[in-house]
């Protein structure tokens, strides 16, 4: 079987989880199947190695972006004869995994990683884009032969932005975590000291870390209010950049700036960090903390996990496959009617744990063990190849 995997995002252009998640799964998948990637070039950045990236054609000064996603769509589906089944990743690539199979008569297989009408906020940053792509995802996923959803969170979320959808097409496959990479510690105990030092953190201090993009659906805003009144002995360590928009960004900075007024050892990283001084960070972390409003899976808090960091985290979507309440880290119940309600609960669980570091350190460690006994990429691979045997 060849298949024909459709991403936007492929190492090393990889900036969200969609792209961490085909990074890792396309070797796995690899060892089961033939796998052809085809992908988007990234202006400045070299070809990946094992794949096509592919380019859209030229479009007048000022186009909006989505227009150019359809072109490179466009050359994506022109070069898929080969294949046996199409496998697309995000609304980027849908449209080329539909067009796709029906110009070669292949069947389309969509991972959903999130949903257009659950994110009404990417309006702000697609303008007339955000309709193009929610006709995209539509459109792409009601004429799927299968859906991969990667959290049961995240198939009942697309049954429900999409009722023409057979629930029998829909499968769960959740996100891997490779556990030989994200684990505690490091190889050299310097190394890890320096990845702190560097970046402006006293490991000396209890750790408070997040890390995420700048946007909406992260809720880093919700973290910064709560951290006025986290513990402030602890350190807020933000790893947080690639805003979605201006206004996100100015919004950002104003209450960054006002958090480091009202207290001490808040570190603001916006450049993006070497996947080694992730799991640096991550691994000397007491907690880490996710505050997203809407998450299909989270793997950030898979890598924390692996790293063997509790983790605090919102209820939403499929963090509470992955986080397991009292024993791997605490949730906070997110109600969008009441935010404040929520800010409280997060602060309040994460001082619980940067007050009792040896209950943080056992929620660790089986964080670890349950990362490596439940996510791990081959496995999911597996699954993934029995959901395309059953629509060839």
């Amino acid at each position: 079987m060849r298949v024909g995997l459709l991403t936007r995002e492929f190492p090393p252009a990889v900036y969200g989880g969609a792209g961490v998640h085909v990074g890792h799964l396309v070797p796995a998948l690899r060892e089961l199947v033939d796998v052809d990637v085809h992908c988007f070039a990234e202006p400045g950045i070299p070809a990946p190695a094992g794949a096509r990236a592919h380019s859209a054609p030229p479009l007048p000064d000022g186009a909006n972006a989505a227009l150019t996603t359809l072109g490179v769509d466009l050359s994506m589906a022109a070069e898929l004869e080969r294949c046996d089944v199409l496998h697309s990743h995000t609304w980027y690539a849908n449209m080329a995994g539909h067009i796709g199979g029906l110009l070669h008569g292949r069947p389309h297989v969509v991972t959903a990683h999130s949903l257009e009408p659950l994110r009404p906020w990417k309006a702000e940053q697609l303008g007339g884009g955000y309709r193009l792509s929610s006709w995209v995802e539509r459109t792409a996923y009601e004429a799927a032969d299968a859906v991969v959803a990667v959290s049961h969170g995240m198939r009942r979320d697309v049954l429900a932005a999409y009722p023409a959808i057979d629930p029998e097409r829909v499968h769960v496959v959740h996100n891997g975590i490779d556990t030989e990479f994200y684990r505690p510690g490091s190889d050299r105990p310097d190394d890890a000291r320096e990845a702190l030092t560097g970046n402006g953190v006293d490991p000396d201090r209890p750790l408070v870390v997040f890390v995420g993009r700048i946007t909406r659906q992260k809720g880093l805003r919700h973290l910064v209010a709560a951290a006025h009144a986290i513990d402030p002995a602890a350190q807020i360590v933000l790893c947080a950049g690639a805003p979605d928009t201006p206004d996100i960004a100015a919004e950002t900075e104003r209450a960054v700036a006002e958090l480091s007024e009202a207290r001490s050892g808040v570190v603001w990283i916006q450049r993006m960090l070497k996947t080694t001084e992730v799991r640096q960070l991550l691994s000397a972390a007491t907690v880490f903390v996710c505050p997203s409003v809407y998450e299909p899976l989270g793997i950030v808090n898979l890598e924390a996990m692996a790293c063997g960091t509790a983790v605090v985290a919102s209820d939403v979507g499929g963090i509470p496959e992955v986080v397991a309440d009292g024993e791997t880290g605490l949730l906070a119940h997110y109600d969008a009617g009441d935010i404040a309600a929520f800010e409280t609960a997060l602060a309040e669980r994460v001082n619980a744990l940067v007050g009792d570091p040896e209950r943080a350190a056992r929620m660790g460690e089986r964080g670890r063990e349950r990362a490596v006994a439940q996510f791990a990429w081959a496995e999911m691979a597996r699954r993934t190849v029995e959901v395309y045997r059953a629509v060839a």
